[in-house]
């Protein structure tokens, strides 16, 4: 499987979900030096590099010469957005060679305070997505729909027929986390699930994680983290700004956390107290 990399290019954001667990670090916007310097170290490590860890993504001013670096440097990159911005941006994201895939959190709606009408909001994340598709790009929206409906997810759903549905493409293919819409279009659903946080509770000791194996992080400050929800670099490991990630990924602490997931003995205090490691039980 090839790895990951999530280089929070910022974190800041123009909502606040109830899903997300936020940040209350400063806010902040890599710089194009940091950016180039974070991607040639990361590249080594990964293939995919996401540009997200907390913060809304298309909110970054530099995006153009961020795709021109990543498509310098082979990676294909996976941008995750509330989806609020993407009329603005749409030209910028449908001409960089080096985007592989969009992710659109429609959940993100319920934190609407910008006054956007739902069916705006959708038919805007829904003709990027066949853009999107045309160019190559998979276009996929998620939806929190797995324990229940709620009346925005049935208007979202409706809405979503509406649009995609035609006559030679009548039905959407399920798969194994949702469906097919179209060819490289998809909806996705998910459950919520708690964020790791030092303040909670411990839930797990006995999970293993797929953080350091196969998944790293980078704080928008060059704080390397082992995944991509420690929010607020409870588990920081270094910094890519001044340190080698070879070196980072080799000192005692990051190799005791990989061996704590191969073992699932683990004594990360926000590993600890990871609901979504808890919920999914990882095996591997």
């Amino acid at each position: 499987m090839p790895n990951k990399a999530f280089l929070e290019i910022t974190n800041a954001c123009n909502l606040s979900c109830s899903f997300c667990h936020g940040t209350r670090r400063p806010i902040r916007y890599i710089t194009v030096p940091e950016f180039t310097h974070a991607a040639g170290e990361l590249r080594s490590f990964a293939d995919y590099l996401y540009f997200h860890l907390m913060g809304e993504p298309l909110m970054h001013p530099h995006l153009p010469e961020f795709f021109s670096i990543t498509q310098e440097l082979g990676f294909k990159v996976i941008l995750t957005t509330n989806g609020t911005l993407l009329p603005k941006k749409y030209h910028i994201l449908l001409s960089a060679q080096s985007l592989h895939k969009v992710s659109i959190s429609l959940h993100a709606y319920e934190a609407n305070t910008m006054g956007i009408p739902l069916e705006e909001y959708l038919q805007g994340c829904f003709r990027f997505c066949a853009e999107a598709a045309e160019q190559g790009i998979i276009a996929v929206m998620r939806l929190w729909n797995l324990g229940g409906e709620n009346t925005e997810n049935n208007r979202i759903l409706t809405a979503m027929h509406g649009f995609f549905d035609t006559p030679d493409n009548p039905e959407w293919k399920q798969i194994y986390s949702g469906y097919r819409i179209r060819d490289k279009v998809f909806l996705e659903w998910g459950e919520k699930f708690d964020w790791p946080d030092t303040e909670a509770a411990p839930v797990s000791v006995s999970h293993s994680c797929y953080g350091l194996r196969d998944q790293i992080g980078v704080l928008s400050d060059g704080t390397v983290v082992p995944c991509c929800l420690d929010a607020e670099g409870a588990a920081a490991l270094g910094n890519l700004f001044t340190t080698p990630l070879s070196a980072i990924l080799n000192a005692p602490r990051a190799a005791a956390l990989k061996q704590s997931f191969i073992t699932r003995q683990i004594t990360e205090p926000l590993c600890q107290r990871c609901g979504y490691a808890a919920l999914k039980n990882y095996r591997k």
